[in-house]
C-alpha cells in the first residue's frame, strides 16, 4: 500500500532539473559515444543510436521516474499504476481525441516541412546518428535492434515525462501545463537538430495537450508510437 497518495507539486525548477540534464545526456551521448562506436567498429551509426539511446538514455528514464515515485511514497502497482501514473483504461472520447491529434500532427509537420523546403531547399531532417538506407538483403537483422529500443524509447518517454512529471506539474501550472511541458519536452530533443526539432513542435504540444486534457497516459503512448513506429518502419522499406 502506498503511503502516500497526494501528488506534489513540480515547478520550473524542478521540471527542468529533470529536463536539462536528460537534454545533456542526449547530446552527449549522440554527439560523441554514438560516432566513436560506429568509427571503430565501421557499423551503421543508427545500430549504436538503438543499443545507446536505449539502455543509456531510455532506460535512465524509466529509473528516473521509479526513483521519484520512491521519494513519493508510491510503489508500482494497480493504484499506483492507474491513479498516480493515469495508464487509465481508454474511452471512446479518449479514441477520438488521440485520432484528432494524430490529423493535426501530421497535417502541421508536413506543412512545416513544405514551408521548410520552400525556404533553404531540399534537407535531410534527420540527424547524422539517425540517417541510414532503407534496408536491404543481409541488413533486415536491424529491426531486431530496433524493436526492443522503440519499447524502451516511447515507454521511457511516456512514463516519466507523462506518467510521473505532467501530474505534478499541473498542480503548480493549471491549463497552462501543456505549454511548460511541451518546451521541456523539445529541450530534451535539442541534440536531434533544428531542422527536426522544428517538425516535432506539432506533435510536442498537441500530444502534451491531448494527454493533460484527457489525463490518459495512454493517449500518449498511442500518439508518440503509432508515429514513431510506423514511421521508421516505412523509412525502413523505402516507403518514405
Amino acid at each position: 500500500m502506498e503511503t502516500k497518495t497526494e501528488i506534489k507539486k513540480l515547478g520550473l525548477i524542478g521540471s527542468f532539473a529533470i529536463y536539462i540534464p536528460a537534454a545533456i545526456l542526449m547530446f552527449c551521448l549522440t554527439k560523441y559515444l554514438i560516432p566513436y562506436l560506429s568509427n571503430v567498429t565501421g557499423q551503421e551509426t543508427i545500430l549504436f543510436w538503438f543499443i545507446v539511446a536505449g539502455l543509456g538514455i531510455f532506460l535512465p528514464l524509466i529509473m528516473t521516474g521509479l526513483l521519484i515515485l520512491k521519494s513519493e511514497g508510491f510503489r508500482i502497482s494497480k493504484t499506483t499504476w492507474i491513479e498516480r501514473l493515469r495508464f487509465r483504461k481508454i474511452t471512446k472520447r479518449d479514441i477520438l481525441w488521440c485520432f484528432a491529434g494524430l490529423i493535426l500532427v501530421g497535417l502541421f509537420s508536413g506543412l512545416i516541412m513544405k514551408g521548410l523546403e520552400l525556404l533553404i531547399g531540399k534537407f535531410d531532417h534527420s540527424p547524422a546518428f539517425m540517417s541510414f538506407e532503407p534496408l536491404t538483403k543481409g541488413r533486415y537483422w536491424l529491426l531486431l535492434v530496433w524493436f526492443p529500443y522503440w519499447i524502451l524509447n516511447i515507454f521511457g518517454e511516456e512514463f516519466l515525462w507523462r506518467g510521473v512529471m505532467l501530474p505534478r506539474q499541473e498542480v503548480v501550472f493549471g491549463k497552462y501545463t501543456w505549454i511548460i511541458h511541451g518546451f521541456g519536452w523539445g529541450l530534451f530533443h535539442i541534440a536531434f537538430g533544428w531542422q527536426l526539432l522544428i517538425t516535432l513542435i506539432p506533435l510536442i504540444f498537441i500530444q502534451s495537450y491531448i494527454v493533460q486534457r484527457t489525463k490518459n497516459s495512454w493517449i500518449g503512448v498511442i500518439m508518440h508510437g503509432g508515429l514513431n513506429g510506423p514511421s521508421f518502419i516505412a523509412i525502413c522499406f523505402g516507403i518514405i
